[in-house]
């Protein structure tokens, strides 16, 4: 296998234990705040390559199309878990998902012009406002009482798909919130932010991997931007470890909890931040 050629096997052995430990952590998380993996993958992926001394270059691409790429099966699995409960509004998904594939096909041009410091700033800058959300947001806070009508409905969509590929998440984050405050049901929101998730993380994944073909720097066992370690060891990581979230969310104090996470969130900006500026 010539593309693990370079490497000694402590290190391939210390990447595949970093690999798996970020699909246990992120699939804990996911359970207990019910978020996508992705905005937790991304910054643990990030961080994990900066310690393995990935170059810069190419590092912030890998742990994006690494994420979408681990999205797509958990995406799927979780999307019709959603339809079989009644929760997955397919009016609601009719009206979105044009737009957002509209925004992941821009978004995946995007990511193929976009230095990685600049996919570094923009997932630093949206998860600022992610936590800033979570730590902050008012119980009853609404925009409006149903989506913004077609123009703003458009907008909303594209700037879903685009900026969820951007960052390499599934769509949930950005989705859900946002239907949340148009007055659509929370879990109306959550289960069509699902099938979202699969709208974004398949065309997403598939632009990053052509997009990273030929590209020099990349971590072993990588094509194009997506590493197949990473997908082979964090997808069924967090399949098993969301269940074990889920459960002890009901032990936890949910609003103690989304502020810790909103933390983690506003620290690994501020460390993507400082990282772009020294």
């Amino acid at each position: 296998m010539e593309f693990l050629d370079g490497y000694s096997t402590a290190w391939l052995l210390g990447l595949a234990a970093a690999l798996l430990a970020t699909g246990v952590v992120a699939g804990i998380l996911a359970g207990l705040l019910g978020v996508g993996g992705g905005i937790v993958i991304v910054p643990v992926l990030y961080h994990l390559f900066t310690l393995l001394g990935i170059d810069e270059s190419v590092r912030m691409h890998v742990a994006v199309g690494t994420s979408l790429a681990t999205i797509i099966p958990t995406s799927i699995m979780s999307a019709r878990a959603h339809r079989k409960r009644g929760s997955l509004n397919r009016e609601l998904l009719g009206k979105l998902m044009p737009p957002v594939i509209v925004g992941v096909l821009l978004g995946t041009v995007l990511s193929g012009l976009f230095s990685g410091q600049v996919l570094t700033a923009i997932f630093a800058t949206v998860a600022l406002l992610v936590a800033l959300n979570m730590a902050f947001k008012r119980d009853g806070f609404a925009l409006g009482k149903g989506l913004p009508g077609p123009i703003g409905t458009s907008i909303m969509g594209v700037s879903i798909g685009g900026i969820s590929t951007l960052m390499g998440i599934g769509g949930g984050t950005l989705s859900v919130p946002l239907l949340n405050a148009f007055r659509t049901p929370m879990h109306t929101a959550v289960g069509t932010g699902a099938a979202l998730g699969m709208v974004i993380s398949i065309p997403g994944a598939l632009g990053f991997l052509i997009n990273g073909m030929d590209v020099p720097l990349r971590p072993p066992a990588t094509i194009g931007y997506v590493n197949l370690l990473g997908m082979a060891l964090i997808v069924p990581a967090t399949m098993v470890t969301t269940s074990w979230g889920a459960a002890l969310a009901h032990s936890i104090d949910a609003r103690r909890l989304r502020q810790v996470f909103a933390a983690f969130l506003a620290f690994t900006s501020i460390r993507m931040f400082y990282g772009l500026l020294a």
